[in-house]
């Protein structure tokens, strides 16, 4: 009866789309830009967020096997409500596997909109199958992605640093390009693997043991693979990411947080293992793991790194004993000076252990148990500038080894998901976060989430949901809400309170503040949408004004409000138009400052060729009130420049296919300034009011 069902629907859907449904689905290109701009709502941070842009990348460029994705999988594609995941699954139990990716046109709750954002991230995927027969190396051979990615880019204005008037510890030892390669061999759901390298601007080629460089400055290689008919689910050598419950103790990088998408974003999905080839040098592990399945609903998975890392080390002499002392770890990955050069891979971290997790389909719930561990070569010990740094960092970590147990689970009731982790470190912080994401109705959807995590809490990999960078010293309470009133207005908001029991860096005292975003969406048609978005902050600071003797300072409330208007138009085939508006204001101590940009793209599509522009005009009092907006680039790469001035900041961004394999880019962007004649500091400084950076990249696919 199943299949006559699936075979009817199959028949009635391809020969006569146009008399069943109102509209056919064609396979559409992914709009990973538009995409991201959805969750990265207010970018008010100067952050490298390459790292969650390449997770993203690795999660959206294959698209996902309808018929073998799990609830976690659904979940962690951000567009799905708990509803519209239940009904996705009961639909895929009562009649089997999908036959097409027309057939979401026949599950409940399903609506256009939600179809056509779907559409580009999953797919009908029966090659696995198909190849279960053949060995790895001939899957290898026959595998979708094959490609070779080389990119280079440089600032065409001299920067202070490769100049002879630059200090010692100004100057840079290499060449002002910075260059990318990046090679992968991938099929989707079944293995990966391929090597990354990088050499930052500043940074030499050159061979040399001594200070860990060889080649290329940064390198970087991963084997992946997920075994078919194997109890053993995935198994990983080189360089990895783990993703176990809400990230509290191992969050594989990808972690969006508060935004736009102001519910799905708060519950982390259990992913498991996941390759690592991004240019971050630091949040992964080297070495080897593997995620085994001994018995039915039963997943354990263990792992082991072991690899060097970037840091300040000095001696210590004590009872006539010379020891190393790690005073700080860099995590910035750059090594264009010899000062930064020195501290290339200065120590070795050793991470291990692992994760237990039980699955309970018909009870909808999943349990877990995390054990971690990780030993430094060197007693890591911070170098104390003042007295007031002792009471500051007096709960951070200090010693040669910490370790971390913790549980993890998630249940499903009906259309309500409830999620939790909470954790223990060898100091005997403690840390945890529970939540909830509910469906109310197929217009309303809800999330809830607390956090607590104690000052002395200590968690190398954890990136579970925070006000701060890291799971340390805080408490909050997050609402967020999704509203779709019809498919022309939707509205989304989030509220979160947030207190810090203990001292922050710039803050001299406990504190606390709140943070909301309210965003209203008006969809003209399927071409022109324009939304609204007002996101407030409130956060204690110190006041700068006020030093004491003591090097402490009064701490007061600064208050941060952001104001977006965006208008998007897309032509059918060949023009799109963004305009955007936005403005800040800060007050903090009785004054107050402002900011703004204006900025209008263009984009033209042609068969080979694909043009996108930009033209902004911005103008901001301070630093507190720079503007942060997305903009177009190169294929992979991110980028969120910041406006902080006045002046005027365009480029021109082509893209030529010249057949199906090759691919090229070029993108030519410049600041413009005005009443200042000199751009940045230290070995970055520009004498003038320009700067103009040119990148160029090339793809070719086997």
């Amino acid at each position: 009866m199943k299949q006559s069902y699936k075979f009817l629907l199959f028949f009635l859907i391809f020969l006569f789309p146009s008399n069943i449904f109102s509209q056919n689905f064609p396979k559409t290109e992914i709009d990973l830009d538009l995409f991201i701009q959805e969750l990265f709502a207010v970018q008010d941070q100067d952050l490298n967020y390459e790292e969650v842009y390449e997770n993203l990348l690795q999660r959206y460029r294959n698209p996902l096997d309808l018929n073998r994705a799990t609830k976690d999988d659904l979940a962690n594609l951000y567009i799905l409500s708990q509803l519209q995941i239940n009904e996705l699954l009961k639909h895929r139990t009562t009649f089997g596997d999908f036959l097409s990716v027309y057939e979401l046109q026949s599950v409940p709750n399903f609506d256009l909109d939600i179809i056509y954002k779907l559409m580009p991230f999953v797919e009908i995927d029966n090659s696995n199958w198909k190849n279960i027969s053949q060995n790895l190396l001939q899957r290898i051979q026959n595998a979708d992605t094959r490609y070779l990615l080389v990119r280079t880019d440089r600032t065409l204005e001299t920067r202070l640093g490769y100049t002879p008037e630059a200090t010692t510890s100004q100057r840079y030892t290499g060449s002002p390009e910075r260059t990318y390669m990046r090679f992968r061999i991938s099929q989707s759901q079944d293995f990966s693997m391929g090597f990354t390298l990088e050499k930052d601007a500043g940074e030499q080629y050159i061979w040399d043991k001594n200070t860990n460089r060889y080649g290329m400055d940064y390198i970087s290689f991963h084997f992946f693979v997920q075994p078919q008919k194997s109890k053993f689910k995935s198994i990983a050598l080189g360089d990895y990411q783990l993703q176990i419950g809400q990230g509290l103790l191992l969050s594989a990088g990808f972690a969006i947080g508060k935004g736009a998408e102001t519910v799905q974003t708060t519950r982390r999905s259990q992913l498991g293992l996941r390759p690592y080839n991004a240019t971050l040098e630091s949040g992964y592990l080297r070495g080897g793991a593997f995620t085994y399945n001994p018995i039915k609903n039963l997943d354990v998975t263990l792992f082991y790194s072991n690899t060097a890392r970037n840091g300040l080390v000095s001696t210590d002499t004590t009872d006539n004993e010379i020891e190393s002392v790690l005073e700080s770890i860099r995590q910035t990955g750059l090594h264009r000076t010899q000062n930064e050069i020195n501290g290339k891979g200065k120590f070795r971290e050793q991470t291990m252990g692992g994760d237990i997790t039980w699955n309970f389909p018909k009870k909808n719930l999943q349990i877990g148990v995390t054990y971690l561990h990780t030993l430094y070569n060197v007693n890591f010990q911070r170098n104390y500038r003042n007295a007031k740094d002792s009471i500051l960092y007096q709960f951070e970590f200090s010693g040669k080894e910490n370790y971390n147990i913790g549980t993890h689970f998630s249940y499903i009731w009906q259309n309500i998901s409830f999620f939790g982790e909470g954790a223990i470190s060898k100091s005997g912080g403690k840390g945890g976060i529970v939540g909830m994401v509910a469906s109310l109705s197929p217009k309303v959807e809800f999330a809830l989430n607390l956090r607590h995590y104690d000052r002395n809490f200590h968690t190398f990999w954890g990136n579970a949901l925070s006000e701060g960078t890291r799971n340390i010293n805080e408490q909050g309470i997050y609402w967020g809400i999704k509203y779709t009133h019809n498919r022309k207005w939707k509205f989304a908001g989030y509220y979160d309170y947030f207190k810090f029991g203990w001292l922050r860096y710039r803050v001299d005292a406990p504190s606390e503040g709140y943070e909301y975003l309210l965003r209203l969406t008006h969809n003209f048609s399927k071409k022109i949408t324009i939304y609204g978005q007002m996101r407030e902050e409130n956060k204690a600071r110190n006041l700068s004004s006020d030093i004491s003797t003591t090097n402490y300072r009064n701490v007061q409330q600064a208050q941060k409000r952001n104001f977006i208007l965006d208008l998007d138009f897309q032509t059918e085939k060949i023009f799109s138009f963004n305009t955007r508006v936005q403005f800040s204001t800060f007050d903090f101590a009785g004054n107050q400052t402002s900011g703004f940009a204006v900025v209008q793209d263009l984009g033209i599509k042609l068969k080979k060729l694909r043009l996108n522009g930009r033209y902004a005009l911005f103008g901001t009092d301070d630093y507190d009130n720079r503007q942060y907006v997305f903009e177009k680039d190169v294929l992979w790469f991110f980028s969120i420049p910041a406006y902080y001035g006045e002046g005027v900041r365009f480029y021109l961004l082509a893209q030529y296919n010249v057949n199906k394999k090759i691919d090229f880019w070029i993108k030519y962007s410049q600041f413009q300034f005005q009443k200042q004649d000199q751009i940045s500091s230290a070995g970055e400084t520009i004498n003038g009011n320009t700067r103009t950076d040119i990148r160029l990249q090339m793809r070719y696919k086997f």
